[in-house]
């Protein structure tokens, strides 16, 4: 939470907040690099963030949102906060969009309110007027606040909309899907302590909400980054879920001679699950893009609730359905064989 903006250092940050937006891109077939470049040109001024290995990715440069209004606050005490929120947007394999907002808030700020200059040289800071109750804002930011209050989710969302309205887009994604919100705060750790996950929830309306502990002087933007991949991972799964869940299953037992309309349904299950082959199950790739201070956070999540453990179960279910087929129309073939 140590960023600085250029020309004028930023206060100390004692909380960082923010939130993402992450939905399949609806297009039939993935963007290229080129076409992720071009889709992703929000600001003229600077370029387009390219990579191709492990993964292609592509992201977009930041732009600020300028804020003045009340923070979000677990109790109801009313603390007004100016500033600017960073928001940025980031596409995966050309398959899966993301768009974020964050900012960071120090713990007091002037005590009137400043020229604009004085908030534009602290990009994603939001200075508080006055004293600041950091566990108070934390509480509310993750409880969602109340009409009227900042939200960041309505920046990370006004960002998503005006992407998806892209002429790049044909607007025909190759299956089904939600978006998911997931929603953090992180507090500054003790001062011997590396970083944590005290809280990771899934709640209703496709929205997960976490709350971290990292070392004072952790710039906003890392932690962004390692919660886009948190969010990115639990869509994945999300996702996968759903593509499997209802499934109605054909017999498990070769077909008897004469009955091979016993597994007429497995063609069936291959078109709903063959999408998630085609565009999803390559993307699995946890801490590909975290920081080497913040990877601990994964090593958590993998050992509860067990991210990769059940994306491999998944993938496994999806395989032993594709080998059923595959069997399925051997037995036929071998049926109608005179």
């Amino acid at each position: 939470m140590g960023d600085s903006g250029p020309g004028e250092s930023a206060p100390r940050a004692v909380l960082a907040c923010g939130e993402v937006r992450t939905c399949l891109l609806p297009t039939r077939q993935a963007l290229d690099i080129r076409a992720a470049a071009q889709f992703l040109g929000l600001r003229a001024d600077e370029r387009v963030l390219l990579s191709e290995r492990p993964n292609l990715y592509a992201r977009s440069p930041d732009i600020l949102t300028g804020v003045d209004c009340p923070l979000p606050t677990a109790n109801g005490a009313r603390v007004r906060a100016v500033g600017t929120v960073a928001a940025r947007a980031a596409l995966t394999e050309g398959r899966v969009l993301q768009t974020s907002a964050h900012f960071r808030l120090p713990a007091d700020g002037p005590d009137q309110r400043q020229p604009w200059g004085h908030y534009l040289v602290r990009p994603g800071v939001v200075e508080p007027l006055g004293k600041l109750s950091h566990e108070t804002v934390a509480q509310g930011v993750l409880g969602g606040g109340r009409h009227g209050e900042l939200d960041v989710g309505l920046i990370a969302d006004a960002l998503l909309t005006r992407l998806l309205r892209h002429p790049l887009l044909d607007q025909r994604p190759p299956l089904r899907s939600r978006p998911t919100r997931l929603r953090w705060v992180a507090l500054p750790a003790g001062p011997y302590d590396g970083p944590s996950i005290e809280r990771f929830t899934l709640a209703e309306d496709e929205l997960r909400t976490v709350r971290l502990r990292v070392p004072e002087g952790t710039p906003s933007a890392e932690i962004a980054g390692f919660c886009d991949d948190l969010a990115l991972h639990d869509w994945l799964l999300t996702t996968v879920v759903r593509v499997l869940d209802g499934l109605t299953l054909g017999s498990q037992e070769p077909p008897a001679r004469g009955r091979a309309g016993a597994v007429q349904d497995r063609p069936a299950v291959v078109r709903v699950v063959r999408p998630a082959v085609d565009h999803l199950l390559h993307l699995w790739m946890p801490r590909a893009r975290v920081v080497k201070d913040l990877a601990p956070l994964w090593e958590v999540l993998e050992e509860r609730p067990g991210f990769t453990r059940q994306w491999q179960a998944l993938v496994q279910r999806i395989r032993d359905q594709l080998t059923l087929h595959a069997i399925g129309s051997l037995y036929r073939e071998v049926e109608l064989t005179p």
